[in-house]
């Protein structure tokens, strides 16, 4: 685009500077009227606020808008608080259908929410996208800053334009016979005060805190990162938070690991604080209750061998045996499993008798798995039992049928088909449940008898892999070195100018006024220099 010429010093500009970069005069309408110069990014021009012409452009100088970044935000903050109203569908009860479960717990604001998807919010592509939105305004918004702010702190000058001078927030002039000992005088104060001092021709600019500058744009690396980590939870691989129920002696796959690594609980163990122990003694006693002291998994952990054969066994070898314990999780390939939560005493399988009505005779035994039971048992001479239907958790719908609740054998029921001599086609039908026991259609010639049941541990495992940890860490980490680094510390320049006989010294600090009044005041005390505000500025304050 075409350059600005300045008209005091002849430097070309890039179109849409609004001070000099040579020499600091004003360049815009505005600016040449304006009581105090507007010092942001040095009166540099932004991409965003020169470039308008093609669609990456319009795309630019939309997410470098501030205005942007704020709505972004707020519809993230909007949209992450309306997923917290009720529970995510992963914290659902499983076996049951979500759109149910909200409807039946929350009624219609449930239904609502459930058909607006905000039951999977967080893993939703909108969300995602509105996450990575904001990533996208950050980057942009920072390049389109912190780039032209650099160049224009690396390349200022030292000496300026009196209208530039003028024009600060701290301004003065000193009268004095002898400039280069009041010029020499100031440069040691200043460099006592921590300043960096530049001479240039006998003028002077003295510099601190530029660093602070930074802080903000550090602040969006950190956001950037920090976002990034959160994305990349929803990469596979990255991050895994899930949970596995093993029974004792019972070995199954570990969620994440497709299939690689399989986890066997060899036994459940139960501690309990003993009734006379002094510190939880007196709550046993009044509780009535005893207090868990330690439960934990002795765990055998195994890696499949090979890809194996679709429906054979996988082939297995022992990768690592630890106890698992609260706090002392069993990790492994950047994998954790950790004891969260057990359950005694489930049952695991029920053991039946055949029995005739008539004469009282048992015809035979059988043992059901609960957790895999066989579609029939057959048990010789022409007798047979069918598993009809099979209810692990029973319990009656709304319409009265026979249903269950989830697939955890709490409350197993059966309808059994009976098949006998008498009865060789048809059969007879029973319902047996626990403490239930009720002919179907008619009354039975046989039926089924409780006779056993076996009972086991069950422990329940939560699997975790966070590579996604580092980004959060890291991306937090800058967040708040960016927070203290602007927060605490401001970038001050003071100009100390020879006009004629005259000394100008002129000063700006982007925040924390007071830093720079005191460095003023300290000045003053020591040397022929003092600075006020901007009269201008005073004034205009005043009137206001």
């Amino acid at each position: 685009m075409e350059k600005e010429k300045c008209e005091q010093c002849g430097h070309l500009n890039p179109y849409g500077t609004r001070l000099c970069q040579s020499c600091g005069n004003p360049l815009d309408e505005k600016d040449k009227k304006a009581t105090v110069l507007d010092m942001r990014y040095e009166g540099t021009a932004r991409r965003s606020q020169t470039y308008n012409k093609t669609i990456i452009d319009k795309i630019w100088n939309f997410f470098s808008s501030v205005k942007v970044g704020v709505w972004i935000i707020i519809l993230v903050l909007s949209a992450s608080a309306l997923g917290t109203l009720f529970p995510q569908e992963m914290y659902i009860p499983g076996g049951v259908t979500p759109s149910d479960y909200y409807r039946e717990e929350y009624g219609i604001a449930g239904q609502i929410y459930y058909e607006l998807g905000f039951h999977n919010l967080y893993g939703s592509w909108w969300y995602m996208a509105l996450v990575a939105s904001l990533g996208i305004s950050l980057v942009i918004a920072s390049i389109d800053r912190v780039v032209p702010l650099y160049r224009s702190l690396k390349n200022q000058r030292v000496k300026k334009n009196e209208a530039f001078l003028k024009r600060q927030r701290f301004v003065g002039q000193v009268e004095t016979d002898d400039q280069e000992r009041a010029i020499a005088e100031a440069k040691e104060v200043l460099q006592q005060r921590k300043y960096k001092v530049r001479e240039e021709d006998g003028n002077i600019l003295a510099e601190k805190g530029r660093f602070s500058r930074w802080g903000p744009y550090v602040n969006h690396l950190g956001l950037i990162i920090f976002l990034t980590g959160a994305l990349l939870r929803f990469f596979p691989g990255m991050y895994v938070d899930d949970s596995v129920w093993v029974r004792e002696g019972e070995t199954k796959v570990v969620p994440g690991t497709d299939g690689e690594y399989f986890i066997k609980n060899e036994r459940f163990l139960m501690e309990l604080y003993d009734e006379n122990d002094e510190k939880y003694g007196e709550a046993m006693e009044r509780t009535g209750e005893p207090v868990v002291e330690n439960f934990q998994t002795d765990a055998v952990l195994y890696q499949r061998k090979d890809a194996g054969t679709v429906g054979t066994e996988p082939e297995l070898e022992v990768w690592k045996e630890d106890e698992i314990r609260v706090n002392h999780p069993l990790r492994f390939n950047n994998f954790g499993l950790y004891q969260s939560d057990y359950k005694l005493n489930e049952l695991s399988k029920m053991a039946f008798t055949l029995d005739s009505r008539e004469t009282g005779e048992s015809i035979g035994n059988l043992e059901i798995d609960l957790h895999d039971p066989k579609s029939e048992y057959d048990l010789g001479d022409g007798y047979k039992v069918i598993v009809h239907s099979y209810f692990p958790n029973f319990e009656f719908n709304e319409e009265g049928e026979p249903t269950t609740i989830s697939s955890v054998p709490d409350n197993p029921a059966f309808i059994f088909q009976i098949i006998s001599p008498e009865h060789p086609d048809e059969g007879e039908y029973s319902f047996v449940g626990i403490r239930t026991n009720e002919d179907i259609f008619k009354e039975n010639d046989y039926e089924m008898s409780f006779a056993d049941v076996e009972m086991n541990h069950v422990t329940g495992l939560t699997v975790r892999k966070d590579l996604t940890l580092p980004f959060l860490i890291t991306g937090g980490s800058i967040f708040m070195i960016g927070l203290i680094q602007g927060s605490y510390w401001s970038h001050r320049r003071i100009w100390i100018q020879k006009s004629g006989k005259k000394l100008w010294i002129a000063g700006h600090t982007n925040k924390h006024l007071h830093s720079i009044k005191q460095d003023f005041k300290v000045l003053a005390e020591k040397t022929e220099f003092e600075a006020k505000e901007n009269e201008a500025l005073v004034t205009n304050q005043q009137k206001e």
